[in-house]
């Protein structure tokens, strides 16, 4: 065994050790789906006795969802009910109260200068200060909205303990300066040098002006501090609070009760088991075509769900049913690194069949290299892009793409190369053919070899078949419309009593049987049933209510209310930005590693998998919701990756043969990337096949979605991007991609894309 060899298995071992002590030592945070959570319902006011109108209920709903996200409370459910109350949903709460405090505070925050003793308030309040000094304050100078940025920190030079940093903005920055520089020109010691911090009508801090500070000089923006005795949590507390901003209007918590999960029982175990099946089919296909070695990847794959579960679980990140099988996919999709090796090491192979089985493998991961980790960057930088500028489900779908990308890389490049080199070195399993499973060529392959079919002769041909198919996809959309879910566009909640107990995945049978099949059903306080579904009219809640009847006897309507969309507005249009900004750095990143060309054919193939995908629910009349929107995401990660793959040999191929044309380089490196294009989506396939046919309503339509995605996705990487590429590159006229020569020689040598490991 080699020396990194020996590196590699002892890391893969130390990461696998940890990995399975959290898992073992730590819970996972479950969502409301998988384990209920708790609801509060919270009444808007603008005043003591006047109601909040929808504008501002809708603007409070918006601070609140960021405040709950500084909270830590990953995809909760924030929708307006009526036109002033919002009812919030916060999945594995370890303390409501707490949370509710929180998320109730007003959190209005000024900044007064301080008037002298005895003078009369500027503005009319007199506040008692930390200390229990009553002072007399000025009117408001600065108030929260000014403020950029709150953190809170431990200050250990200045002996000030938990601290709360504020950084104001322009304007509010100036206007600090000239609040604290005439402060400034008061004696130390006098009241009127303070500068008083009122949050909610309470003194928090009241500090005086440094005398180092000269009059009408004024602090900085950026340097300015609350203290006041602080703990950590209350720091963090207040941070959060400011950061988040001020509430538009007050608002009272009415209610809070404790929900069931979304799913029953039986939906979570059919699910479960139909992602074991998928799991398991995925690495008995591997093993089937890659022999031993695919075996060991396998091993490999378990390896890497652990570690990422390991990663979800040790950074709090809420695990939802969609989450979940799209952890699971990510196995089968993460087999992708590993057959891109398998792929180039049987090409070495065959090419030079007399070389040592470990010598073929080593080039397998040195040529794949650039593939894996180009693929992998771009995911990498959607991953970041989403989770920075994204909020609530976005930003979640960010952390576990993330997570899946760097545990999918060190799977591959670490714990399998780590396993298959230290098979590669045994005599036995480098002799029998029938054993590794590289030395053949594969059936794929020897198709492929035999017919040498000549994808590329006619790029336009292919473009105008994707150009059809965006056509109906857009007919689809346009003449049936899209089917935009509760999330998306509000609709009804409705609770009911029942003299009988009801189960939740009994009260959804029924309820799907009578045509609500899109219907949230959930527990809601003492036995009582919760139903969220789109547009009802009275005669459509007669009949919700006969079939629930049907199953808990007399049943009794005891909440009807019309709720605003979970996916406001607002929330929507962070997310189609931070998609845009994540696009757009994408096609930067790899017009700089590739070229242009490769670069807009890559998004424009993304954009049309989108296209027909949407078109594709709508045709079918399937509902678009958040679940579709994971979906969606999913999809597009995937149709950046299998473009990147083909791009990266088109690139290498062309470097080694400049005076070729294009269209057969590119021919050429379709045809070898095809073994690794059907290996790949079939893992992948096998995975949603099952988890469509045994995972019940609950995933159907996600697992619908990514089945189209990935066949469409597979599809437009080399019959829509390649084409595309072809066509710009005889626009453009540039040259072929070439390598600055070595020192010393008197000749250009081509690229060789293969990094060096």
């Amino acid at each position: 065994m080699t020396r990194a060899t020996t590196v590699r298995a002892v890391l893969a071992a130390a990461v696998l050790l940890v990995s399975v002590l959290i898992t073992l030592t730590m819970s996972p945070r479950l969502g409301l789906d998988l384990q209920g959570g708790t609801r509060m319902v919270l009444q808007a006011k603008d005043s003591d006795t006047a109601k909040a109108d929808r504008e501002s209920t809708d603007r409070t709903l918006e601070v609140l969802r960021k405040r709950i996200d500084s909270l830590g409370v990953t995809e909760p459910t924030l929708t307006r009910s009526g036109e002033d109350r919002i009812i919030v949903e916060l999945p594995d709460v370890q303390d409501p109260r707490k949370a509710a405090d929180v998320i109730g505070r007003t959190a209005q925050l000024t900044f007064h200068a301080v008037q002298g003793p005895g003078s009369p308030a500027g503005d009319g309040k007199a506040l008692p200060d930390e200390e229990g000094r009553t002072l007399a304050l000025g009117p408001a100078e600065i108030s929260g909205a000014g403020v950029k940025e709150a953190s809170a920190a431990f200050d250990a030079q200045q002996g000030a303990g938990w601290t709360v940093t504020l950084d104001f903005h322009k304007d509010a920055g100036r206007d600090w300066t000239r609040l604290t520089g005439a402060a400034a020109c008061h004696p130390v010691q006098d009241e009127r040098r303070r500068v008083a911090i009122v949050l909610d009508q309470q003194v928090i801090s009241s500090p005086q002006v440094s005398p180092t500070v000269a009059c009408d000089t004024g602090l900085p923006s950026g340097s300015t501090q609350i203290t006041g005795s602080f703990s950590a949590d209350e720091a963090r507390e207040l941070a959060l609070l400011i950061q988040g901003g001020a509430l538009p209007v007050p608002v009272e918590i009415v209610e809070q009760r404790t929900v069931g999960p979304t799913l029953g029982a039986a939906a979570i175990d059919a699910s479960a088991r139909a992602a074991l099946i998928g799991a398991a089919a995925t690495a008995l296909f591997i093993t089937a075509v890659y022999r031993l070695f695919g075996a060991l990847a396998a091993v490999a794959l378990g390896a890497y769900g652990v570690i990422s579960y390991a990663a979800l679980v040790a950074l709090g990140v809420t695990l939802t049913l969609p989450g979940l099988a799209g952890f699971v996919l990510a196995i089968g999709m993460a087999v992708d690194a590993n057959v891109l090796v398998f792929e180039r090491a049987r090409e070495e192979h065959t090419l030079r069949p007399k070389k040592a089985l470990r010598t073929s493998l080593t080039a397998g991961f040195r040529h794949a290299w650039s593939a894996v980790a180009d693929s992998n960057v771009t995911t990498l930088i959607a991953a970041g892009l989403l989770f920075f500028l994204g909020s609530g489900p976005v930003k979640g779908f960010g952390v576990t793409l993330g997570i899946g990308v760097l545990a999918s890389m060190f799977s591959a490049l670490v714990i399998a190369r780590a396993l298959t080199e230290t098979a590669a070195r045994s005599r036995f399993v480098s002799d029998y053919r029938g054993v590794n499973g590289i030395a053949s060529p594969g059936r794929v392959r020897t198709w492929i070899n035999r017919r040498d079919p000549q994808l590329m002769r006619s790029p336009r041909r292919w473009l105008l078949v994707s150009a059809v198919l965006v056509a109906v996809a857009v007919a689809g959309i346009l003449v049936r419309g899209v089917n935009l879910g509760v999330e998306f566009t509000g609709g009804r909640l409705v609770e009911y009593a029942t003299s009988r107990p009801v189960d939740v995945e009994r009260a959804r049978t029924a309820l799907a049987g009578a045509g609500f099949g899109d219907a949230e059903v959930t527990t809601a306080g003492a036995g009582d049933i919760s139903v969220r579904t789109g547009d009802l009219d009275n005669d459509g809640e007669h009949a919700l209510r006969a079939a629930l009847a049907a199953e808990g006897g007399e049943t009794t309507k005891v909440r009807d209310e019309l709720i605003g969309p979970s996916l406001g507005d607002e929330l929507r249009r962070n997310a189609l930005i931070a998609l845009a900004i994540a696009v757009l750095v994408q096609l930067g990143y790899l017009a700089v590693r590739f070229r242009w060309t490769f670069a807009v054919a890559s998004v424009g193939a993304l954009v049309h998998d989108v296209i027909i995908l949407v078109g594709a629910f709508a045709w079918l009349g399937r509902t678009v919701d958040g679940i579709f929107l994971a979906a969606l995401l999913t999809v597009i990660g995937y149709s950046v990756n299998d473009s990147v793959v083909v791009f990266d040999r088109v690139r290498e191929l062309w470097a080694k043969a400049r005076r070729q044309p294009l269209a057969e380089v590119a021919n050429r490196a379709v045809l070898q990337t095809v073994p690794r294009t059907v290996n790949t989506g079939m893992g992948a396939l096998f995975i949603l096949v099952a988890l469509a046919v045994l995972g019940g309503d609950s995933l159907a339509d996600f697992a619908l979605a990514l089945l189209i995605g990935i066949v469409v996705g597979t599809y437009s990487s080399v019959m829509t991007a390649v084409p595309a590429a072809l066509l710009l590159e005889r626009t453009s006229n540039a040259p072929p991609p070439v390598r600055a020569p070595r020192k010393g020689a008197g000749h250009r040598e081509p690229l060789d894309s293969g990094a060096r490991v």
